[in-house]
């Protein structure tokens, strides 16, 4: 074989091995892979016929070539005969890559059949708008521009001027259509935010409890985290003045996260007054608040906001779906260009496509609609959920921040802080899914304080997959 054939063999093998290349899979054809690598396609027909020699793929005359059954085994075993040991590369990472290589974010395992999950975040299929979506998305593809191109960083215009007027009728939020930006969902609003107003060694403080994968982007940046406790109404704003000088806070004032209060209007008025004083920026994460059961609206930070310190940060993932990747923020006059621009540089734009079917459904009243009758089919979740607590624990469950969302937090009195992870293995061992409270606490002595804690979503389930699930883990307990 020649240099080239030989690499290209070696790569084939490997992928074989590695599974990329399935037993049975389809091989590409000789004149498409030829073309692809810019070789002769005699070239690539003698490595296939090698291949094939080999026991590595099967070929018949007028169908395509396919991986042999039983061939990853002997694929390894001729990839681990040529392997050459390679020189260690010097290359570092930056000091922002390094922190980030340093942390462990795992994605949930795949569910086991007939085990009950409460995780926080996905959503049911069920609930999304389908007929509307695809009525909105036939009409936006069939008005599509005849050419294609960039769109403004900030986002689609008559996205953003039916979220003006969608955000003003529904939170009284009033702002310019420069203020604000289209982004793939509120972990990229974080993002942007720590980049653009967090230098290395500068102090942001959090809600503790609170969200961790937005306490990873301001570490992984650099920052110096601070914890502020929360109490029964949210953030503790009397805890704000002893704070050494902060570059910025993040808090979830509508529905606080995990712990589910509701900030109250002294309380919002006293944070902005801090702020100010202090020249701190405040993110104000609305990620779940057109869910509101017993508790009336308030207004927003970025409303009440007189200074120009409060970036509002919100998201379509818990109305419509995670996977849309749809987010918004509003941002200060001042910052609306620095922040369009880093945009631009990140990613250009948020899908066109997806904005424009959105835009449309804002428009014409549909996502309203969804929304008042998604937040009716959760809040039967939720008392779903609440009833069968009630039923099965009685007075050995005490449940918090089940006013509004899509979570709840089930505290267990009779089970120390420290036996919560046995809680949450015995009930993976009874086939349902419970995540503890501890693990949203940045400083681990707090942690401890406490009794047992479990954050309980319920936006994938129905009632009676709630009450089973509610059933074992009331089995499980009984077993602590």
């Amino acid at each position: 074989m020649t240099s080239r054939s030989r690499s290209l063999y070696d790569e084939i093998t490997a992928r074989i091995a590695d599974g990329t290349y399935a037993a049975g899979a389809a091989m590409p054809s000789t004149r498409a892979l030829a073309t692809e690598r810019g070789l002769s396609r005699t070239t690539v027909s003698l490595v296939y016929e090698q291949l094939a020699a080999d026991g590595f793929i099967e070929t018949r005359v007028g169908a395509a070539s396919r991986v042999a059954a039983g061939a990853a085994p002997g694929a390894r075993k001729a990839r681990g005969a040529q392997r050459v040991r390679a020189g260690r590369h010097e290359g570092r990472l930056s000091a922002i890559g390094t922190r980030i290589a340093a942390l462990t974010l795992r994605d949930a395992a795949p569910l086991k059949p007939k085990e009950i999950d409460f995780i926080y975040g996905p959503l049911s299929n069920r609930d999304f708008p389908v007929s509307a979506w695809l009525k909105a998305q036939r009409q936006a593809l069939r008005q599509r521009a005849a050419r294609l191109a960039y769109e403004d960083p900030r986002g689609n215009l008559e996205l953003r001027r039916a979220l003006q007027a969608h955000l003003s009728r529904s939170r009284g939020l009033s702002c310019a259509i420069e203020q604000l930006l289209i982004v793939n969902g509120s972990q990229q609003a974080l993002d942007l935010c720590a980049r653009l107003l967090v230098d290395p060694g500068d102090t942001v403080a959090v809600e503790n409890p609170g969200y961790r994968m937005a306490h990873h982007v301001f570490e992984t940046q650099g920052a110096k985290l601070v914890g502020v406790d929360v109490d029964a109404q949210g953030l503790r704003t009397d805890s704000l003045a002893a704070l050494p000088r902060t570059q910025l806070l993040y808090v979830t004032p509508t529905h606080q996260f995990p712990l589910g209060s509701f900030l109250p209007i002294a309380r919002r008025r006293e944070l902005l007054a801090w702020a100010s004083e202090r020249g701190a920026w405040v993110i104000e994460d609305d990620y779940d608040g057109e869910y509101r059961y017993s508790v009336r609206p308030e207004a927003t930070l970025a409303a009440l906001d007189g200074s120009g310190c409060v970036i509002h940060v919100g998201t379509f993932s818990k109305t419509l779906s995670p996977q849309l990747r749809l987010g918004y923020m509003v941002v200060p006059a001042r910052l609306a260009e620095a922040f369009a621009t880093a945009k631009r540089l990140n990613d250009r734009h948020a899908a066109t496509d997806a904005q424009r079917t959105l835009a449309l459904l804002l428009e014409d009243g549909s996502y309203e609609r969804h929304v008042r009758r998604i937040r009716r089919v959760q809040h039967a979740r939720q008392r779903a959920l609440v009833a069968a607590l009630a039923r099965h624990f009685g007075d050995r469950v005490e449940v918090q921040g089940d006013a509004a969302g899509l979570h709840l937090v089930a505290w267990f009195p009779a089970i120390a802080a420290k036996r919560e992870q046995e809680l949450v293995e015995a009930a993976s061992r009874s086939g349902v899914r419970v995540y503890p409270v501890g693990s949203f606490f940045i400083d681990p002595p707090a942690r401890l304080k406490r009794a047992a804690g479990l954050v309980m979503g319920y936006a994938l389930l129905e009632p009676a997959q709630i009450d089973e699930g509610v059933a074992r883990l009331a089995a499980a307990w009984k077993r602590l």
